[in-house]
């Protein structure tokens, strides 16, 4: 997890904003933890990244990528991990489900 966005945020906020220096390093906070989540970036609309692809890879490129991401998340292989590890399987796996299923379409236009 990403956090020297949130902490850039909070100095430079408190810092522009010195008539309100509290109020300032609430919104360089915000900001910071939107720019660590990758909103200004489009981290979150890239299904390729999630693959781990460029945008040029090739359909069996994506589909090899897509069952060796499989294989290593899938929640069935960690059925006896703790919940916290199976959790993060499921979630990862949700992802690179998504991800594919954007491909696939934006493939098929």
């Amino acid at each position: 997890m990403r956090w020297y966005g949130k902490l850039l945020g909070f100095i430079i906020g408190a810092l522009v904003f010195r008539a309100n220096p509290l109020f300032g390093a609430l919104v360089g906070l915000l900001l910071g933890h939107a720019a660590d989540r990758g909103w200004f970036n489009g981290e979150r609309d890239d299904p390729y990244r999630a693959l781990g692809l460029s945008a040029d890879a090739t359909a069996a490129e994506i589909d090899l990528a897509y069952r060796r991401l499989m294989s290593q998340h899938h929640p069935d292989k960690l059925a006896s991990a703790p919940p916290e590890l199976r959790q993060q399987a499921e979630r990862r796996a949700r992802e690179i489900n998504a991800a594919y299923d954007r491909i696939q379409r934006r493939r098929r236009r």
